[in-house]
């Protein structure tokens, strides 16, 4: 397999870059006023731009034609539905339309994002006192009109005027929802409910009343947390996304939660949170953690303040659950102090030192389907994780081979890998988890924008698990879960299963540390990172995923197929391309899957379920999206199809009668038996996903197709 000493030595050179880029910031000097501050973040800006332009992939030119795309993508960003800003607010503003260009080229100083900023905050307060007044009347539901809530279809209003009337629509409907919901809790409330005697006219005010409040919290948060600091970093990411959808700047806390996501594991108190009525709270306490040990959490504690050690705390009003995270998590042995509001009404102040949580949730998992005399182990991998700090750390392709190893040890008669909505993750370990089911092989090959094609191949001919495979992808199956999917279906080596398409992201990042180390433990740095796409990659046979993604051998029907998020809907997505096939070798005996293949596409035609769902997708297709009826009768009929279909697909996808699934032996007390209750609740949760999953369920059959087929599936070289 692949050097393990690769991937860091290709880390040291592009850090070599990145600290290069700002040798010209002094990280000792002191942000005393916003105009010290726009000058850090105008060296900052340069440095991201001249990186962007010597290191990205295929960088689009920093000229005017890229600024006039900065100048409407921001303003669509911080606007997506067109009910704040006015024309005249893109009028005036246009006079950077062509400046912006110049302000990454450190030509000029920063103004674009500070103008716009001023602008949106006062359109925010404005905004909140339209659709406080619209709410402080009643609802004529018997009018028939309609409304188009899609920014994307619709213009900045002309006026002030046409902005309050654009509010009233989307007020209305949003009135409307909670409106006739509350007419259906009524319908099925007990006689002795007070809600079975409101009138409607009550229900209307109480509909009012809850959208006023989520409106409140939504544009309270937004004015809380849209500081300087976050109005740059949306301006740098609209920037770094207009060269392509994966390119993105990471300020220091967000690039904390993407190593977090990348290895599994975080610093913190081991609380899990909620967010209820407009308040943070404890939901669950992680056995063994800190907040538990203490003894001074318990579940339904609402969190008041957040403080860094002895700094002064942060009011989190306003904040919603991933905001607070933010403040909670930090580096290993460091203070927080949480105030929090217990059940009683009296405040605490508690302080915790940060400790490593691993959820075992992020990590590879494993089960056995028992279908008749036939064994078929499933593993469920949530995404292509790899714990870069430490060398004992999580590496998915390990972890993975281990449930081989446990799977073997039940002697499971095939094998089941499910990527579904796995957003893809290492590079490195996506090659040598590819090697877990070959003899050996090319797997990939990457291309960086000066170089020839590189091949990363499997040097082990130790293949853990030689038996028939089937491995489920959907459209949210991304970038190495793409890679896997496709070595697997080049080599023959299995079946794939499920959309028609996966995500089709063919492209590589890698995040360039930006500044000086500001974190031992967590490997941060005073600027945070800019993660770049500096790599296309291929399959062996030559083909790009970009755009395309990998077509499934077996497509089942599933209900996002209707939706526009893959890669080819981003406008900004790089391009589809092909280099030469590399040399490899398939089975040296049968490989051909038609047989099997044929079998499970008429069984799945056969299949009311899946008809259902293929027919039903399609209809929502066609019909979500369009102008929203605010007539009751017309409302109640359009959503009453809407929400039926939606409803019938749901169902559809989980099976009448559950398959007979348990964990492997070694995992019972782990998972069964553990003293973290909640840790085993969600064990078991998971358990019942699985055995339900009407897509698992045919999946099984497909296995069993394989295995009855009595062909050898093993990739010889």
């Amino acid at each position: 397999m692949m050097n393990k000493k690769v991937w860091p030595l290709l880390l040291i050179v592009l850090l070599g870059g990145a600290f290069w880029a700002f040798a010209g910031m002094d990280s000792g000097d002191t942000v005393n006023s916003n105009e010290d501050q726009y000058a850090n973040q105008q060296k900052l800006l340069t440095g991201i731009g001249a990186i962007l332009e010597q290191k990205h992939y295929n960088p689009k030119p920093i000229d005017d034609a890229f600024s006039k795309s900065v100048f409407t993508k921001y303003l669509d960003d911080l606007d997506p539905d067109k009910n704040l800003f006015l024309k005249s607010d893109v009028s005036d503003l246009s006079k950077y339309e062509t400046s912006i260009d110049d302000e990454i080229l450190g030509k000029s100083a920063i103004k674009f994002y500070p103008a716009v900023s001023t602008i949106y905050l006062k359109r925010i307060d404005e905004a909140m006192a339209v659709y406080k007044d619209i709410l402080s009347k009643p609802f004529d539901f018997s009018v028939n009109e309609s409304a188009q809530l899609d920014g994307d279809k619709v213009d900045f209003a002309a006026d002030a005027a046409a902005r309050k009337e654009a509010w009233r629509k989307r007020v209305k409907f949003m009135t409307l929802e909670k409106f006739t919901d509350l007419q259906q809790q009524r319908e099925k409330a007990t006689p002795g409910d007070s809600l079975s005697k409101k009138p409607d006219a009550a229900l209307e005010a109480e509909a009012r009343k809850q959208v006023q409040t989520a409106l409140d919290r939504n544009y309270n948060r937004l004015k809380v947390l849209f500081t300087t600091d976050q109005q740059f970093s949306s301006f740098v990411n609209t920037i770094t996304e207009l060269m392509d959808p994966h390119t993105e700047y990471f300020p220091p806390i967000e690039k904390r939660e993407f190593d977090e996501s990348m290895s599994g594991r975080f610093y913190g108190i081991g609380a899990q949170l909620k967010e209820e009525d407009g308040a943070v709270k404890i939901s669950s306490l992680i056995t063994g953690s800190p907040a538990w040990k203490s003894g001074l959490v318990q579940p339904n504690d609402q969190i008041i303040k957040v403080a860094q050690g002895k700094d002064e705390p942060v009011d989190i009003a306003g904040y919603g659950v991933t905001d607070v995270v933010k403040l909670i998590r930090g580096a290993k042995g460091t203070e927080v102090r949480i105030t929090f509001k217990k059940a009683d009404g009296t405040m605490q102040v508690v302080t915790l030192v940060r400790d490593e949580i691993v959820l075992d949730e992020t990590f590879a998992r494993s089960s056995v389907i028992k279908d008749g005399d036939k064994k078929i182990g499933y593993i469920f991998l949530p995404e292509f994780y790899a714990d870069l700090e430490r060398p004992d750390g999580n590496r998915c392709s390990e972890d993975v081979a281990n449930e081989l190893k446990k799977l073997k040890a039940e002697n499971v008669d095939g094998v089941i890998l499910d990527l579904r909505n796995n957003g893809g993750g290492s590079l490195y370990e996506v090659v040598q988890m590819v090697g877990l089911f070959i003899k050996g092989g090319p797997v990939v090959q990457v291309k960086d924008r000066d170089g020839k094609p590189r091949l990363w191949n499997d040097n082990d001919n130790a293949q853990i698990y030689d038996g028939p495979l089937a491995v489920m992808v959907n459209e949210f199956s991304a970038s190495a879960s793409e890679i896997f999917a496709a070595a697997i279906q080049d080599y023959k080596r299995g079946i794939i299963v499920g959309s028609t398409s996966t995500y089709g992201k063919g492209t590589v990042q890698t995040p360039l540390p930006l500044g000086k180390p500001s974190d031992k433990y967590l490997g941060q740095t005073e600027y945070g990172a800019l993660k770049i796409t500096f790599q296309k990659f291929y399959r062996i046979n030559g083909g790009s995923t970009q755009l395309k993604g990998v077509s499934s051998d077996i497509v089942l029907p599933d209900s996002y197929e209707y939706l526009k998020y893959r890669e080819k809907d981003n406008p900004s997505a790089l391009s589809w391309d092909q280099i030469p096939q590399v040399g490899f070798q398939t089975s040296d005996t049968q490989t051909d899957w038609s047989a099997v293949i044929k079998k499970a596409n008429d069984r799945v035609q056969k299949s009311q379920s899946f008809n259902t769902i293929k027919n039903n997708t399609s209809w929502l297709g066609q019909n979500v999206g369009k102008e929203y009826l605010l007539g009751i009768d017309a409302y109640k009929k359009q959503q009453a199809l809407v929400k039926n279909t939606v409803k019938q697909n749901d169902q559809l996808t989980h099976l009448d009668k559950p398959m007979n699934i348990q964990p492997t032996e070694v995992d019972k007390d782990k998972f069964l038996n553990s003293p973290d209750k909640t840790k085993n609740e969600r064990y078991e949760q998971w358990l019942k996903n699985v055995q339900s999953d009407l897509y698992i369920n045919e999946t099984v059959n497909i296995v069993e197709d394989i295995i009855g087929s009595g062909m050898s599936n093993t990739a010889k070289h």
